[in-house]
């Protein structure tokens, strides 16, 4: 076969660092070998589809692709064939399945033949291949356990009574310290106390008020490099080292547009918890305010004067209350079997024709560290996958990682357009290599993982997310975080 020249015009765009986006292929019809193919890899490579754990008859391959119109098959034992249940259309080598990713408008798709009408995907196509789709939650379901709305409804209102009648107390360590930092102190200072003390955040203490008044996150330490290297930035690196975290919370307010019609400084309200609220309240605060962590402050005064900072409460800490209290009655809550993929949630590689459904962010380790940060801001996640060329994943950039820049002032004599991902992960772990994951931040787990399983994962110290991943190959299928595993068990 030959490439046409939407398949040339396609190859430049992908050349020239046009946005590529992981899809999932699935021919759900068994075979001993399949294999994908398309206009995509120009008909003139095979991609091997491998069988799903579990699904011996489902094979699966994840294949970046360009934005535009692509054409695709199958080639099972020998025979190439094409989806009838998806969208296909007459083409130059037979009918073929057709897929449009509408980011980039430049392609023109072909109008689908009127009298293309579904029939036997298990025909043999005489010209073809064919094309695929992830699995939905209620495709296998006579394959993979299922529970009924009734039992899910259930489960939900048996860890809604157990959030409701426990308090934050129980987050309580017997022994521990947590970090407060005066507003008072330089930024410079603040980051490198977050690096040393290798935490994320920290509250922040007002003295000339006597009461704690904000948090401190590496987000911060984010939008204060990107202000740095914006041309014509109000803060300059000097100012770094004497700019005050109070200095720094009311630039950014002003940044924000948190400043009201006089143009005074606004401030946010102080989002903590007290020892006796309960654990769903906490959960939920946690979650409508989008923060990873919640000040636990105890103050036995009326007026609430002399404040104590007893603890950080986090979702990692509900979770492990949860997993702790049904761990020997887990048939309590049957959603607990369920395996992962069929769940909805997480954020997956998009099936086909899922054009509503924004695409897993992913990044390889010669991107940038600009684009990491940008992406962190803008897509509002706390981690991104670094994949390598077959999109295994190789490790997770996560916001915390932007301290390890304090250390030695290293922001100062660095470019975040040239400094690579692969550099800011090594940058003072020169035993660290990028391509041996780290166990606590880059866990991952596989798509038939029970949902039992990944909430033990998730509730361990320190792990904020999973990485979904094919089995053997690693390629990257999904993230799900602590905040969606929340959403889903309290509805």
């Amino acid at each position: 076969m030959f490439a046409s020249s939407m398949d040339t015009v396609r190859d430049t765009a992908r050349t020239a660092g046009t946005m590529l986006i992981p899809m999932r292929f699935v021919w759900p019809y068994g075979g001993r070998s399949v294999f994908l193919s398309g206009s995509f890899t120009r008909w003139s490579e095979l991609v091997p589809m491998t069988p799903m754990e579990g699904c011996p008859t489902v094979f699966q391959a994840i294949y970046s692709l360009t934005p535009g119109y692509h054409q695709y098959k199958f080639f099972v034992d020998g025979e190439w064939r094409h989806d009838e249940q998806q969208t296909c259309t007459p083409g130059e080598y037979g009918i073929v399945n057709t897929v449009r990713l509408p980011t980039e408008p430049s392609y023109a798709a072909p109008p689908a033949n009127p009298e293309m009408t579904p029939g036997s995907s298990m025909d043999v196509d005489t010209d073809t291949f064919r094309r695929l789709v992830r699995i939905n939650d209620g495709w296998l379901s006579e394959a993979v356990h299922s529970v009924s709305e009734a039992d899910l409804q259930c489960s939900r209102h048996r860890i809604s009574a157990f959030l409701s009648t426990h308090t934050v107390y129980e987050l309580l360590p017997e022994s521990g310290k947590v970090v407060a930092l005066d507003i008072d102190l330089p930024v410079k200072q603040a980051f490198h106390i977050l690096h040393e003390q290798g935490i994320p955040t920290a509250p922040l203490w007002d003295f000339s008020k006597g009461q704690f008044v904000g948090v401190l996150s590496a987000s911060d330490f984010i939008l204060i490099l990107k202000e740095l290297g914006k041309r014509g930035s109000n803060l300059t690196e000097e100012e770094l080292e004497t700019h005050t975290i109070s200095a720094w919370k009311e630039g950014k307010a002003y940044l924000n547009g948190q400043v009201d019609g006089q143009g005074r400084f606004l401030s946010r309200q102080f989002i903590h918890a007290e020892p006796f609220d309960n654990l769903k309240d906490v959960a939920l605060k946690i979650l409508q305010n989008q923060v990873a962590t919640v000040p636990i402050i105890h103050s036995s005064a009326e007026d609430g004067s002399f404040p104590q900072l007893l603890h950080l409460a986090s979702l990692s800490g509900i979770l492990k209350c949860i997993c702790r209290y049904f761990r020997h009655c887990s048939s309590l809550l049957p959603v607990l079997q369920l395996p992962i993929f069929a769940i909805p949630v997480g954020t997956w590689v998009p099936k086909i024709g899922e054009s509503n459904r924004r695409p897993l962010a992913m990044l390889r380790p010669s991107a940038s560290l600009s684009s990491a940060l940008n992406l962190l801001i803008q897509a509002q996640v706390s981690s991104i996958p670094i994949v390598d060329d077959n999109d295994s994943l190789l490790d997770v950039y996560c916001r915390s990682d932007i301290t390890a820049l304090a250390k030695d002032r290293a922001y100062t004599h660095i470019n975040l357009d040239e400094m690579t991902i692969h550099q800011a992960l090594q940058l003072g772990q020169d035993s660290f290599s990028l391509y041996e994951p780290r166990s606590q931040r880059c866990q991952m787990c596989l798509h038939s993982d029970s949902l039992h399983k990944v909430m033990d994962r998730l509730a361990n110290p320190g792990v904020r997310r999973l990485v979904i991943v094919e089995a053997g190959s690693k390629r990257v299928e999904g993230i799900v975080s602590l905040s969606d595993i929340f959403k889903f068990l309290l509805g």
